[in-house]
């Protein structure tokens, strides 16, 4: 199985991302969606399963959960934003969680935690950044995706007409 890992898109559905989706067979939004435009074009893609972000909670349409525990081709995930937020994890389990605009896959104490950075385009970040997770019956691979330098976001009104 082949899941797309995305988080804190802000509201923009970047193209690269898109592209780099393509053929998965699910994907995973770790919080500050920021639209329900994206959620609706990463469901185009594959069948999606996304928590709330602490940027999404003002978002009332989204209707996201908190926290989200999936059972993928034999691996428990459990998807959160905020580490802070997340239950404990035994081993063989993966933790998928965003905020920090930063990638990060490594295992501790037998737990696979999976942060696939930004893919949006407003942040700290100068990279957007994504993952894809390979499932093998229950045993996780993580490639982590380089998407191209952040994308400047467009200017607003207010901005324009200046």
């Amino acid at each position: 199985m082949l899941v797309g890992v995305v988080s804190d898109t802000h509201g923009y559905l970047d193209e690269r991302l898109v592209q780099a989706l393509a053929g998965v067979d699910a994907i995973i939004h770790a919080g500050d969606v920021g639209s329900a435009q994206v959620l609706d074009g990463l469901r185009e893609i594959a069948p999606l399963h996304a928590v709330q972000g602490n940027n999404d909670i003002p978002l009332t349409d989204l209707v996201l959960p908190e926290r989200l525990d999936l059972n993928l081709d034999g691996l428990a995930v459990h998807v959160v934003h905020e580490l802070r937020n997340a239950r404990t994890l035994a081993q063989g389990e993966a933790m998928v969680f965003g905020h920090s605009h930063r990638q990060v896959c490594e295992w501790r104490n037998g737990v696979l935690y999976l942060n696939p950075g930004a893919a949006g385009r407003r942040g700290f970040h100068s990279v957007q950044t994504a993952a894809l997770l390979r499932i093998d019956a229950g045993v996780p691979a993580v490639k982590p995706l380089i998407l191209g330098p952040r994308l400047r976001p467009a200017a607003s009104r207010s901005e324009r007409g200046r």
